[in-house]
């Protein structure tokens, strides 16, 4: 988000209304991947991707970034990627420890929300690293479903998908370190009891 931009309290706003939609395709999307209907499950993250990019894109575009819109775009973000993860794990595709170790760093981050809330603080801002690693996870699993298909394509794009999969591992955690560092910043950066006292 830009400085000084106005982040509002709307609910029903285009960018909102797009992450909504997206949000209701994660359940579309786990049924296709686990019934192996690759080409509509494609699709589907075809689809996602290209809501993703546009939320983000009209709420600068037409000043409608809101409180809301800053929850609901990671939380469809992270949903789609431990669906995605738990289908193509549930099929073999990945191996299992993939998902324990993305899962892990964001139960990592979801202990962080009450601690900060307790606080007064809200949720952390995204950060470049964060929406990197985000970015990498959500092109390596659709080029992961892509190499189950026959024909030449599919080794091409076993090693392009493992390559995007290991920079996003890599960048997720990463950047799940910098916003516990982040955390622990707000919080030492808060007067102590003694700063209060009678003087």
């Amino acid at each position: 988000m830009q400085a000084g931009r106005q982040v509002r309290s709307a609910v029903w706003t285009v960018p909102n209304v797009l992450s909504m939609a997206r949000l209701a395709l994660v359940p579309v999307f786990a049924v296709l991947i686990t019934t192996g209907q690759d080409v509509w499950a494609l699709l589907v993250l075809a689809v996602s991707g290209v809501s993703d990019w546009l939320d983000g894109y009209l709420a600068r575009r037409l000043d409608q970034v809101t409180k809301l819109g800053q929850l609901l775009d990671p939380a469809a973000d992270r949903l789609f990627i431990v669906v995605t993860l738990v289908g193509l794990a549930w099929r073999g595709v990945v191996p299992l420890w993939v998902l324990v170790v993305v899962v892990a760093r964001d139960v990592m981050l979801a202990c962080l929300v009450p601690y900060l809330a307790r606080r007064g603080y809200g949720p952390l801002q995204v950060g470049f690293v964060g929406k990197a690693g985000t970015f990498a996870l959500l092109y390596a699993f659709p080029l992961l479903l892509l190499a189950q298909m026959p024909g030449a394509v599919g080794p091409v794009a076993q090693v392009v998908g493992w390559a995007f999969t290991w920079w996003g591992v890599g960048l997720y955690w990463l950047a799940g370190l910098q916003y516990v560092a982040q955390a622990r910043r707000l919080v030492r950066a808060e007067p102590s009891e003694d700063e209060g006292g009678d003087g």
